[in-house]
């Protein structure tokens, strides 16, 4: 009831595939909770989204995916540009159809393709031309083909084409080339896209850690009135203290009624502190791949079950965590897996590391929803500092990083 009373009139904004609902504020910090309707259905903010590089998360199952609460995943348009290619998205109807999927997608545009396959990348004023890592087939992106293949991929929130640079690279002429560029390549986006009725197109801010060129770029970009806009640039290596004054400076500048991204960002503690800090939407490959490797994601932090000492752990996962993995086995639904089978299986079978990404998308999920409620609640501040508490049992090994931020928004971890 007062969370109601706190936002009587809550504010929203539309447009033409898109509704955006503020539904609470956080009175202390940044953080805020709506709800984003997209052409597939509503998604609650703040939020953080698998990734499904090419059109599957592996080792799930759509239907696993859409039990652990997933109403909006990624797919790459690089990826699926290449593999099935453009005819056979056409021919099949969209990647929704290609993979079985009835909830909402997000496309990254392939821009990123730029910093992860540098060496087969050459970058002009026209687009990004690359070497197929298939293949070695040429492939030019630009703005208009990458307009033209999320199209066909018919994603509910298409990228702009972007042009990326690491934020730690020195070049500080090529760094503003880039941030002018991605704007420019936005006007060459917006005029090539052709379905705006059905598919939101959200531009990208750019100017690594110069925040002065931030805030110019949020300037031009929020001009151009796209229905969502993202943080771009960040998760290349630079300090968390630097990444952290990006995104503060940035969403202090956004419009309160549009979905606010920030994009490659996985990490608990990340997604914790950039809510804190006025972001919504998030995305990382982290939780999945980390799982490959044996490890699960928990409240208490990251656990290797490849350890022999859980050669005999009879326990969950997780104690008290909700995914079909953790929960008793007499439970509908429920699978009641045990540390030692997935110890079992970690060198040998592919089950566990199916078993783990299952869990650790919906520890992320569900991390979210936590956040959610507690700013509908107006319990935030209290929310971070039971999460910090519970990763960081000892004080003094609190991340000063993520203690400065969460400082400047009004949340001072170190005091009770």
């Amino acid at each position: 009831m007062w969370a109601a009373r706190r936002m009587a009139s809550t504010t929203s904004a539309s447009s033409a595939a898109l509704t955006f609902e503020l539904v609470a504020k956080c009175s202390t910090t940044r953080a805020r909770a709506s709800i984003l309707t997209l052409p597939h259905g509503p998604v609650n903010l703040p939020l953080f989204m698998p990734v499904a590089t090419q059109a599957s998360l592996k080792g799930l199952t759509p239907e696993q995916l859409e039990d652990t609460g997933c109403r909006l995943c990624l797919n790459n348009t690089y990826h699926l540009g290449l593999r099935p290619g453009q005819e056979v998205l056409d021919a099949v109807g969209g990647a929704h159809k290609l993979q079985g999927w009835n909830h909402n997608i997000l496309t990254d545009s392939g821009g990123f393709q730029m910093v992860s396959l540098l060496k087969l990348a050459t970058i002009t004023e026209e687009g990004v031309r690359f070497l197929s890592p298939h293949d070695g087939t040429p492939m030019l992106l630009t703005p208009e083909h990458s307009m033209s293949l999320q199209n066909s991929i018919g994603s509910d929130i298409m990228m702009q084409l972007d042009d990326v640079l690491v934020t730690t690279s020195p070049d500080a002429a090529r760094m503003r080339e880039a941030m002018e560029r991605s704007v420019r390549w936005l006007d060459r986006c917006i005029a090539a896209h052709k379905r705006p009725d059905v598919q939101n197109l959200f531009c990208i801010i750019q100017g690594g850690l110069d925040l002065e060129m931030r805030r110019e770029c949020c300037r031009e970009m929020v001009a151009r009135d796209t229905p969502g806009i993202a943080i771009g640039g960040l998760s290349g290596g630079e300090a968390k203290d630097d990444f952290c004054r990006v995104v503060a400076c940035c969403t202090e500048l956004l419009p309160e009624l549009k979905p606010r991204y920030v994009m490659g960002i996985g990490y608990p503690e990340d997604l914790v502190v950039c809510v804190a800090l006025g972001a919504d939407m998030f995305d990382c490959v982290w939780p999945t791949r980390t799982a490959r490797f044996g490890n699960a994601v928990t409240k208490f932090g990251v656990i290797n079950l490849k350890r022999e000492m859980y050669a005999g752990d009879f326990g969950p996962i997780e104690e008290g965590c909700g995914c079909p993995c953790c929960r008793p086995i007499e439970q509908e639904g429920a699978m009641g897996v045990t540390r030692a089978f997935v110890h079992h299986n970690a060198a040998k079978e592919t089950v566990s590391a199916h078993l783990l990404t299952l869990h650790n998308v919906w520890y992320q999920l569900n991390l979210m929803r936590e956040a959610r409620e507690a700013v509908i609640a107006d319990k935030f501040p209290a929310f971070a500092h039971e999460f910090f508490d519970r990763l960081y049992p000892d004080r003094k090994s609190y991340p000063s990083w993520a203690v400065t931020a969460l400082r400047g928004v009004g949340i001072d971890l170190l005091k009770p």
